[in-house]
């Protein structure tokens, strides 16, 4: 590929831009690319710039707080605590309008020190935090400060490009967590960059919820249908009006572009995705955006507005900070927009709050982080440039909701359990069959412990297997499940197809990637983990032995089918096509409890 890039960003587009991890395969691709480097001079935050802000006829914007420094996300309790984070000063900050005269009461209190500490939840007054690689969580005592912090997730993803982590709880109960990418657009080495991941609260259990999202800060549940819709962040060094920021109905197991494919399909030029999977068929497993908005606007946190002191025509509706481009001239974003919804479906993104961007746009006095529903139903903004959380209210006359929507939970419940509590795959009706395999490894013996290095608290490496081979088969497949698993069971650890008839062992160590090179051809499809490939034992430090079933499945065709798929979606393809089949069975058991987990 050439890529000619002008402009003062051509050192970013050389490093930002590739895939660094991967050598990149020549497909005769060139793409001429001019770019800017742009950003506004930051000024300070007097009243009369204040006093400029551009907010919809009937609405006010007021100072609620000053001189907080590097203000980032905001979380709200039931009580109207406001906790805010401080990324550059690694803390947590508690504030308070208990005489409700729209302006924070006094000094604000330091409840937290954690470094990088950034994403804020709250649930059964408790108080989550999430800072690169942990997740703690503490109680909310009755004047609002905490309880010693408890670290319940240590081991997340290292950060790179975005290590801004959120989070916060769904309909279902579940802890959902935003993990950015390492980079402006490449093949992670580790499957939870670039992902949401839904945890159970207490952490012990984790999985990729979806996939390919390049770094979605901002996302919400639809209070009229449950659904779950994030803002993600486009690639950057494509030229100012690429790529669109990208509104997505985020689905569990859904992959969405990232890094090869973006906005409503388009192929990003460089990238080369891994085992001989083309850019086309990476398009074809991933899902459009829905709608786009100004390139390099950043977004942030978003919220659906849930209160009742709006206009009802809010109601449903979503409310996001753009922080602000450096990528385009002129600039982009420094603003709050509205996301409108009709019937709980997204049709328009548009300015709510602006005038951030100043002389021209040549200079800033706020950068738009944090957003929240204020207990008295304000609209709460933390800005990381000046330090000020700014206070948006409806002083007008128009009917307000009456009621506060609340997202139903059998949306995500439902999308969860599809495929739990179900039978093992080989006493399934789809594999009927009479025809036998003897399948071994010399890893373990059948029914005996699996050595350490094959789970996920070490190597985490694939056994070598081996199995008879069946007359007229025409493929094998593997499917390895866990039934002693909870709440979802049973998990699925690992799904392989199109074994080639010829093959009847595998090595130790097999890639763990969507297609595998060698053998050619292999296919290996999303596990309950949400990745692709072996994903090994990890049970709960002492619970007793789990089961790990390792079934090999022989076929008398090949299966059509692409890798993003499930175990229903490959039981369901090999229904009617099984020629025999049979199990090794190890066991894992993890008695000490990991430093770190």
């Amino acid at each position: 590929m050439i890529r000619r890039v002008t402009g003062a960003a051509s050192i970013f587009a050389a490093l930002l831009g590739c895939s660094a991890s991967y050598a990149q395969q020549g497909d005769g691709t060139e793409v001429q690319i001019t770019t800017n480097v742009f950003k506004p001079n930051k000024v300070a935050a007097t009243s009369e710039r204040i006093g400029e802000l551009k907010v919809p006829d009937g609405f006010s914007v007021k100072p609620f707080a000053q001189g907080l420094g590097n203000s980032r996300i905001i979380e709200v309790s039931d009580k109207g605590f406001i906790y805010v984070s401080r990324r550059e000063e690694g803390d947590v900050l508690l504030l308070k309008d208990e005489n409700n005269d729209g302006k924070s009461d006094g000094a604000p209190v330091q409840v937290v020190s954690r470094a990088q500490a950034h994403g804020l939840a709250i649930k059964d007054d408790k108080l989550y935090l999430v800072t690169v690689k942990e997740v703690f969580v503490a109680d909310i005592k009755a004047d609002g400060t905490l309880s010693e912090l408890e670290m319940i997730i240590g081991d997340l993803p290292d950060s790179g490009q975005h290590p801004n982590r959120v989070l916060s709880f769904g309909p279902d109960g579940m802890l959902y967590i935003s993990v950015g990418s390492t980079c402006n657009s490449c093949n992670e080495s580790n499957p939870e960059n670039a992902t949401i991941i839904r945890a159970t609260p207490d952490g012990k259990s984790r999985t990729i919820f979806a996939s390919g999202l390049r770094n979605t800060i901002g996302y919400d549940w639809q209070p009229q249908t449950g659904e779950l819709w994030g803002l993600d962040h486009g690639i950057d060094l494509m030229g100012d009006e690429v790529q669109a920021e990208e509104l997505n109905k985020i689905e569990q197991g859904k992959q969405y572009g990232w890094p090869h494919v973006y906005g409503a399909g388009d192929i990003y030029p460089q990238s080369t995705p891994v085992g001989g999977v083309t850019k086309e068929q990476w398009r074809d497993q991933s899902q459009p955006m829905v709608i786009g908005y100004t390139a390099h606007a950043a977004p942030m946190q978003m919220k659906f507005y849930k209160g009742t002191a709006f206009p009802a025509e809010f109601a449903g509706d979503a409310f996001a900070t753009m922080r602000g481009s450096w990528n385009r001239n002129p600039a982009s974003g420094y603003e709050i927009v509205r996301v409108h919804f009709e019937n709980g479906q997204p049709k328009t993104i548009e300015p709510f709050l602006t005038g951030f961007l100043t002389d021209g746009g040549r200079t800033h006095f706020a950068r738009p982080v944090g957003l929240a529903v204020a207990k008295d139903g304000s609209l709460l903004m933390a800005d990381d440039a000046n330090g000020v959380i700014y206070r948006i209210a409806y002083t007008g006359e128009a009917k307000k909701a009456e009621t506060a929507p609340t997202a139903p939970a059998d949306v995500m419940e439902a999308q969860a359990k599809k495929s739990a509590d179900v039978p093992l795959a080989l006493k399934r009706p789809e594999t009927e069959s009479e025809g036998k395999i003897t399948v071994s490894t010399d890893a373990f013996s059948n029914n005996a412990a699996m050595p350490t290095r094959y789970s996920e608290y070490a190597d985490g490496v694939s056994p070598a297997l081996r199995w008879s081979a069946v007359p007229k088969a025409a493929s094998y497949a593997i499917i390895m499940e866990d039934p002693d698993a909870s709440p979802l069971k049973p998990f699925v650890h690992w799904l392989a197809w199109n074994i080639p008839a010829t093959v009847t062992m595998l090595p130790e160590g097999l890639q763990e990637q969507l297609r595998l090179v060698e053998p050619e051809g292999v296919l290996q499809g999303r596990n309950t983990s949400g990745t692709h490939g072996y994903f090994g034992p990890k049970p709960p430090a002492g619970d007793k032995p789990h089961h790990y079933h390792i079934q090999v499945i022989a076929l008398d065709s090949m299966i059509d089918l692409p890798p993003t798929s499930d175990r229903d979606a490959l039981l369901a393809a090999m229904s009617g096509h099984v020629i025999g089949k049979g199990e090794v069975v190890g066991t894992y058991q993890q008695k000490i409890e990991p430093p770190k987990q």
